[in-house]
């Protein structure tokens, strides 16, 4: 959103609709600060999900279903300004959506069997998911960091999840690496899957809303085939629901989609660092889950190394300039062209469009 003409404090306008659009603009050009207030955001869930005590099947389907009243209109009013996306791409979102219900509902399998924090730090290795899938599928071979990264990653995952030494809050060690792995291959796909379907877009809204929509479908038809549903609760369980899907669903996203592709890759990968330790820190103070001492070393080594192989998962191809013209054999002598006026000097192009932001992100919840 441009700034409003004449809403400044210095132009002396005391119209406070322009007032409020002038502050929304500034608001609008700090993407640093929209992210991390997005992932702020989400790096409550996994407290949130504790906190509303129900099936597993039952918090994936009501934190989309409860989102889907604010995703809707906003979907409808980027319509009007962006214009009608096509089958496809909708189509696409939906079925991406359908691997983010699986991808919620292992997650909270996860959060039962090894706390809030340390299901966060398992979740956040889809990096190195799309980064394997690209090479195996698209021929998008890594750097030699992303294999050097892999067992430090490896490492950090058997001392966070517990199994080392038994320690912290984690109830079933091995079942909550398991279901960390299969929360970070399933939210892979996700991504790979929006990115084919949505990335060149100006919609944000209209992809999440899909992607919201068939994910609330994929965790029903989880909960009715393999139990963990079901449409009662406590009043206090769905307050908590309405909050997880308001503040992570619908803002956290909302936040961190429109902001990365702002942001250059180094300070979009950070954002991986920050979402996991909010949620450790968040799961120590709200619900008494204290990590040990070799936990805390575990989300280090798979927090660092999943940044080092974000950092190293090759953009997409540069689209190269043409060579000048080399200098070829001396023209025959003949009259001097007059030299004409200096051509004036035309805008820098602009740099390559990082690498998908929701790749470098991470950011799952």
């Amino acid at each position: 959103m441009s700034a409003p003409k004449a809403s400044t404090v210095l132009s002396g306008s005391t119209d406070p609709q322009a007032g409020r659009d002038s502050r929304l603009a500034l608001l609008t050009r700090q993407p640093a600060l929209l992210a991390v207030l997005g992932a702020a955001c989400i790096s409550s869930s996994a407290v949130l999900v504790t906190l509303a005590h129900t099936g597993v099947a039952t918090v994936a389907f009501y934190r989309c279903l409860l989102a889907l009243p604010a995703l809707i209109p906003l979907a409808l009013l980027e319509r009007r300004r962006h214009g009608t996306r096509t089958r496809r791409a909708r189509l696409g979102a939906v079925t991406a959506g359908l691997l983010l219900g699986v991808d919620l509902v292992l997650w909270n399998h996860a959060i039962a069997d090894v706390g809030a924090g340390v299901a966060t730090v398992l979740g956040n290795l889809q990096v190195l998911f799309v980064a394997a899938a690209a090479w195996a599928l698209l021929g998008e071979r890594p750097r030699r960091g992303f294999v050097a990264a892999l067992p430090v990653v490896l490492a950090g995952v058997v001392l966070v999840s517990g199994l080392a030494d038994g320690g912290g809050h984690s109830r079933h060690a091995l079942a909550g690496i398991i279901f960390g792995l299969g929360t970070s291959l399933s939210y892979a796909g996700f991504l790979l899957i929006l990115r084919q379907t949505a990335s060149g877009t100006a919609h944000v809204a209209g992809p999440l809303a899909d992607a919201t929509a068939g994910a609330a479908l994929s965790a029903l038809l989880l909960g009715l085939v393999f139990g963990g549903f079901s449409l009662t609760m406590p009043w206090a369980s769905f307050g908590w629901l309405l909050l997880l899907a308001t503040t992570s669903q619908t803002i956290g996203w909302l936040l961190i989609t429109s902001s990365l592709p702002r942001l250059p890759a180094a300070i979009s990968s950070l954002l991986l660092l920050l979402q996991p330790a909010a949620a450790l820190g968040l799961a120590a103070v709200v619900l008494g889950q204290d990590p040990t001492l070799l936990q805390v070393t575990g989300a280090v080594g798979v927090c660092g190394g999943v940044l080092a192989a974000s950092g190293t998962i090759p953009a997409r191809p540069r689209r190269r300039r043409p060579a000048p013209a080399s200098a070829g054999p001396a023209a025959p002598p003949g009259p001097a062209a007059p030299a004409g006026p200096a051509a004036p000097a035309g805008p820098a192009a602009p740099p390559c469009a990082a690498p998908d932001a929701a790749l470098a992100s991470g950011a799952d919840a």
